[in-house]
């Protein structure tokens, strides 16, 4: 059986650094560490993750690879870094020579909070985004959906960048919002350079009152567009905990994926993002 990954998660603690999107969330309003999710992986048998950046400031990824160095179950992190500072290359380059830096497999922006749906158009952006390539590093795109199609601009303008579209582009699922979305996921499946991440879902819909049935079609928009191949499991824990525990998420990402062969739930649950994200093998 090929290594289980949660491809996204977070981790933060307030006393050092406040997470200002949270302010309006109670539930997320306090501090997350490894050690509150770890018994969580050992029960769903998951053997490696991927611990994503939360906010956009220099000073945090130093911080999650020296977590990464210290625990060996986060086998890559995705950090951050300005994408428009003329000396972006440099920037990476520190990160990757700091401590824990061969765990840096990414970055990512909050692009989903910049007002210019086109940002990712920019030319200062995309400049950054070619020194992220010439990293040998993946970019995460983390968008909403009015911002897909700038998305699908960039990945087709960038050949050599490996892309993953986190939380599925965050569909609307609560609202009903389906075809727009679909057309752009289809889009963005149609250029190899881009995977997708099951996960989020639970998020984007009801809330309290969210079903099985209610992501299927979404999930399903999404395999079609991509195949197992090029999709993976994330929890996106604790921000999942709005909606639902990780046992809970877990096994919504199994029932989506029951119908396929096990050689392609293999590579949902791990194989994808071990390939990707280039993990190191334990």
């Amino acid at each position: 059986m090929t290594r289980r990954v949660d491809a996204h998660h977070h981790v933060w603690d307030l006393a050092v650094r406040d997470q200002p999107w949270t302010a309006g969330l109670p539930a997320l309003r306090r501090s997350f560490a490894l050690a509150e999710l770890e018994p969580e992986l050992r029960r769903e048998g998951i053997d490696a993750t991927v611990l994503v950046q939360t906010v956009d400031v220099p000073e945090e990824t130093p911080e999650l690879l020296a977590l990464a160095a210290k625990h060996p179950v986060i086998a890559g992190v995705v950090g951050w870094v300005d994408l428009t500072a003329p000396d972006v290359a440099d920037r990476i380059a520190e990160l990757v020579a700091g401590p824990g830096g061969r765990r840096l497999v990414g970055i990512r922006h909050g692009v989903q909070g910049e007002p210019d749906p086109r940002w990712l158009c920019r030319d200062d952006v995309r400049r950054g985004l070619a020194a992220v390539a010439d990293a040998g590093l993946v970019y995460d795109l983390l968008v909403v959906p009015v911002q897909l199609p700038a998305a699908v601009e960039t990945v087709r303008a960038l050949p050599g960048l490996r892309f993953v579209l986190d939380h599925a582009g965050k569909p609307m699922i609560a609202q009903g919002e389906r075809a727009g979305w679909a057309a752009d996921i289809a889009a963005l499946g149609a250029e190899d350079n881009v995977a997708v991440k099951l996960s989020g879902l639970v998020t984007e819909a009801d809330l309290d009152n969210w079903s099985i049935d209610d992501i299927r079609p979404y999930a399903e928009d999404v395999l079609a567009a991509f195949g197992p191949e090029r999709t993976m499991y994330g929890s996106d824990w604790p921000v999942c905990l709005l909606a639902a525990d990780y046992p809970r998420v877990a096994g919504l990402a199994r029932a989506l994926i029951a119908g396929l062969s096990e050689v392609e739930r293999d590579a949902v649950l791990g194989g994808t993002a071990a390939r990707w994200y280039r993990l190191d093998p334990r």
